[in-house]
């Protein structure tokens, strides 16, 4: 199992929301590179970062910056946020991000994010954001009818490399990871689940570590790292000496 930094943008700041809410904003860092390559000094072995504005606005607002980090680092970087055609995936690949993350584009516009699979194999991961077991979109501001683990379901045919499942009301919180919910949709699922969202301490991190079995094989982590409650390298650690390695996302 791996932990993931994360590094949220928002008009060009590195921030943290609070359920997904952005009003309920918070600054860690006016450089994301420089956050970036913090993490990679302290061991990281990908970076996930999101275009905040652009899935509120609907369109890549952040691709310079992207761009900036997927070139500044030598580590693997996912990005997701505003992603709704297959010219935006390109263009991000092409910048040399290793994967693009798929949400809205991929519930209302599905024959779309399935050639997007066909076209960038191992490229593609999808992210399913949900709220009391209903998916959102639009950068978390549309609660649908959709539950995560039928829409789940749907990628296991298209090749997807992974699903990020971000339990909202947890995220940002530091209140604490979503067991059940996520143990709920790597059950029902083939495809390896990262988790998102509540992942506050080591003990956190150790809880989650116990899904490893249903098929979670990854963390991401935010305010927690940020703010110190989670120290990188000691979560690094105790999952290199207690969990398997990744082989599941070994083109990541």
């Amino acid at each position: 199992m791996i932990i993931i930094p994360a590094i949220d943008l928002k008009q060009g700041l590195c921030v943290r929301l609070r359920e997904g809410k952005a009003a309920a904003v918070t600054v860690f860092s006016e450089d994301p590179l420089a956050m970036g390559r913090q993490w990679a000094a302290q061991g990281a072995e990908r970076l996930h970062v999101v275009d905040l504005d652009g899935a509120f606005e609907k369109g890549p607002r952040h691709f310079e910056v992207v761009a900036q980090i997927a070139a500044g680092l030598t580590l693997p970087v996912q990005v997701g946020g505003g992603l709704r055609d297959l010219e935006t995936v390109e263009r991000y690949l092409a910048a040399g991000v290793s994967q693009v993350i798929l949400g809205t584009m991929a519930l209302k516009k599905p024959k779309m994010a399935a050639e997007a699979c066909r076209r960038f194999p191992g490229r593609i991961i999808i992210g399913i954001d949900a709220r009391d077991n209903r998916v959102a979109v639009e950068g978390w501001t549309e609660i649908t009818a959709s539950d995560p683990q039928d829409l789940g379901r749907r990628f296991e045919d298209w090749g997807v490399q992974a699903i990020i499942f971000t339990d909202i009301r947890r995220d940002g919180t530091q209140r604490g990871p979503a067991l059940r919910s996520t143990q709920r949709l790597a059950r029902a699922l083939s495809i390896p689940v990262i988790a998102a969202g509540g992942i506050s301490t080591l003990a956190d991190v150790q809880k989650m570590a116990r899904l490893e079995k249903d098929g979670v094989v990854g963390l991401i982590t935010g305010r927690a790292i940020y703010s110190g409650s989670l120290r990188l390298p000691e979560a690094l650690a105790w999952l290199r000496a207690h969990t398997a390695p990744v082989t599941a996302l070994t083109r990541l």
